[in-house]
């Protein structure tokens, strides 16, 4: 390519002032060196770009149709410039979010709301694709920040924690189990366990619980939608281990019975995930601390919480 923007701005100066003395000093160029350069493009591009009249300059066809695009590169060009600089000082930009479970997308009106007064400009996206594998959306840069329940240490990211939330065990009021003040992972043996149809979902109630105790459900039941396991628990077709937030509705209204798992029961710790960078616009510490704001209290089990979002140094 043989025009540059420096080529644009000269042809742009000139075309404005039409005298090279004036084209030279908005330019912060000597005379010879502003001459020098426009030979140097009309060399190029294999014609004039100017009429050399007396004491001024007035512009070919050819420099006409340069000055068009050179309007149109510079202003493209100084607009890209001010947007980011509105996106380092968090005045404008994007946010692309995803969770790791379905259910937590209920979470983010309320936040949406508050984040939006406070950063009017910035668009929250949120990328329900990558629910199933949010970690590997932030390394193929399709994310920006993600809500998981669990920290991928062969992934090269920062975590910062945001809350604890417990897991109970669902099942029909009248089931044998309803009773217990809490279930040993041995039970599951005789249970249908109905569980999400993406095992992904479901992958620390079997490492953490049911492997270790070398117990396995007599059925699995896959079913993709939480909506539609509370409704299969209610029919009494089998048990469940869902969130206690998700479920303490249908708890209250008493169409399901809901049993700590373990004695001291069964939690989960939730952390937002950004690619390691060494520095971000201010809306992402915004957003982080809503999630602990807001959410946090619903939960019996807080985390440490921190004024700004911890490196991930700080929460290993």
């Amino acid at each position: 390519m043989d025009l540059e923007i420096r080529h644009l701005k000269l042809v742009e100066a000139i075309a404005r002032e039409g005298i090279m003395t004036k084209a030279a000093a908005r330019l912060n160029l000597t005379q010879s060196a502003l001459s020098h350069q426009l030979r140097e493009i009309e060399s190029r591009l294999g014609t004039p770009l100017f009429f050399r009249l007396k004491k001024k300059m007035a512009l070919t066809q050819a420099g006409m149709k340069v000055l068009e695009s050179s309007k149109i590169v510079l202003d493209q060009l100084q607009n890209t410039e001010d947007s980011i600089r509105r996106m380092v000082s968090g005045q404008q930009g994007i946010l692309r979010i995803s969770t790791q479970c379905n259910t937590c997308y209920h979470w983010l009106p309320s936040i949406l709301k508050l984040f939006h007064q406070r950063y009017p400009n910035v668009e929250v996206q949120i990328i329900v694709d990558a629910t199933h594998r949010p970690a590997e959306a932030l390394m193929e840069g399709k994310l920006d920040l993600a809500i998981l329940h669990k920290p991928l240490s062969e992934k090269p990211l920062s975590y910062y924690p945001l809350f604890q939330d417990e897991l109970l065990v669902v099942m029909h009021p009248d089931h044998r189990l309803a009773s217990r003040p809490y279930i040993r992972p041995a039970e599951f043996a005789e249970e249908s366990l109905i569980i999400y149809s993406n095992l992904n979902e479901d992958t620390m109630l079997f490492q953490k619980i049911l492997i270790p105790a070398n117990v396995t459900p007599k059925q699995l039941i896959r079913v993709q939608l939480t909506e539609a396991i509370v409704e299969m628990v209610k029919a009494g077709i089998g048990i469940s281990v869902l969130a206690k937030w998700a479920v303490a509705p249908y708890i209250k209204s008493g169409a399901i019975q809901g049993v700590r798992l373990n004695k001291n029961g069964f939690f989960r710790e939730w952390l937002a995930a950004m690619p390691i960078a060494e520095s971000r616009p201010p809306y992402y510490d915004e957003f982080i601390a809503l999630l602990r704001k807001q959410i946090a209290p619903a939960f019996e089990s807080p985390v440490k919480r921190f004024k700004r979002a911890p490196s991930a140094l700080e929460i290993l």
